[in-house]
């Protein structure tokens, strides 16, 4: 055989098992416990609010990307079949309502629901931006209630 297909083969296998090993450990790789996971900030719902409004690019640079826990008085809560979303409302825009929206986990669905109007909350969630309207967190859990 000629040197150059030995190299050529040399390197097809290699690229063949580095792709399976990249593939195997990102495949296998653990998700975070969105649950357990400690909170990088903790602020009121209104500050998170109008720092984004203020200046979105260094809220961006600061918040998204991190768990964040926001204390606030919680505006309504919105439930679908498999969604429940906690509201703090701090404008009405062209759009409706704009503030913080919270996504809650599975396990917080529920008491999520029995959250009254003006009562005082504490969530986690994780921070994934602005939308221009509102500062969306997902993946919240309650703190206190």
């Amino acid at each position: 055989m000629k040197t150059w297909v030995k190299v050529i083969l040399g390197i097809a296998v290699v690229g063949i098992v580095a792709g399976f090993l990249v593939f195997h450990f990102l495949y296998n790789k653990p998700h975070p416990n969105y649950e357990t996971m400690e909170p990088a900030w903790s602020l009121t719902a209104g500050d998170l609010y109008k720092a984004f409004t203020a200046n979105k690019a260094d809220a961006e640079k600061k918040y998204n990307g991190k768990m964040i826990a926001v204390t606030g008085k919680i505006s309504k809560v919105e439930s679908t079949d498999s969604l429940t979303v906690c509201i703090f409302v701090f404008n009405q825009g062209m759009f409706g309502d704009e503030g913080v929206r919270c996504t809650m986990l599975p396990d917080n669905r529920e008491k999520a629901k029995s959250f009254k109007p003006d009562g005082e909350v504490k969530l986690k969630g994780f921070c994934t931006g602005y939308n221009d309207t509102d500062v969306i967190l997902e993946k919240c859990s309650i703190l206190n209630q």
